[in-house]
Parts: structure tokens; sequence; C-alpha cells
């Protein structure tokens, strides 16, 4: 499931560094919080403390509802460092599928 959230998040976090309608961001800001917040909760039941901080933090960081003012450029690249993150964490982290 992870992959399912991660790899989408990248390319809409990617998709930012366009010139798109503010809307858009505002659509990307929101589903960053609700992806943020169940790898969060997903981190949490593995007992992972340090990426349950790291996905907690990025949903605080890209909340839309309290606007945290950083500029097109910190922005892009934060979104160009957590797209990132993400894909090299699918790549390090594969989930394994156990066989019944």
């Amino acid at each position: 499931m992870n992959k399912i959230i991660k790899i989408p998040l990248a390319i809409l976090l990617l998709l930012c560094l366009l010139d798109m309608p503010y809307g858009f961001y505002e659509f990307v800001r929101f589903v960053a919080l609700i992806a943020f917040g169940i790898l969060a909760y997903q981190s949490k039941e593995k007992k992972n403390k340090s990426e349950l901080i790291i996905y907690a933090s990025l949903a605080l960081l890209f909340q839309p509802f309290f606007k945290i003012a950083l500029g097109r450029t910190l922005w892009n690249i934060v979104d160009v460092i957590t797209a990132i993150y993400l894909l090299i964490n699918i790549v390090r982290n594969p989930t394994i599928k156990k066989e019944s």
C-alpha cells in the first residue's frame, strides 16, 4: 500500500514545479496532508519512530489550513526533496508480502 501512496504523491509534488493554477497547489497540500497522515499511522503501527516523526512533520508542513509561507523557490526545494525521499524510501524499504 505504501507504493500506492508514495508514487502518486511524489508525482504530484514534482508537478508543483510547473506553473499551475493556485487551486492545484491547494489540492496537493490537502492530498499530502492525508497521505502523510496515513504514512505516519502506518509507521506507528510498524513501531518505526523515525518515519513516524518525518511523516507527521510533513503532514503538518503541507497541511492547507494554516499555511506556512515559504515562497515559491523554497517550496519547490521542499517538494523536490520530499519527492526524492518518498521514491528512495520505496526502493530502500520494499514491501515484502508473506505467502500463506
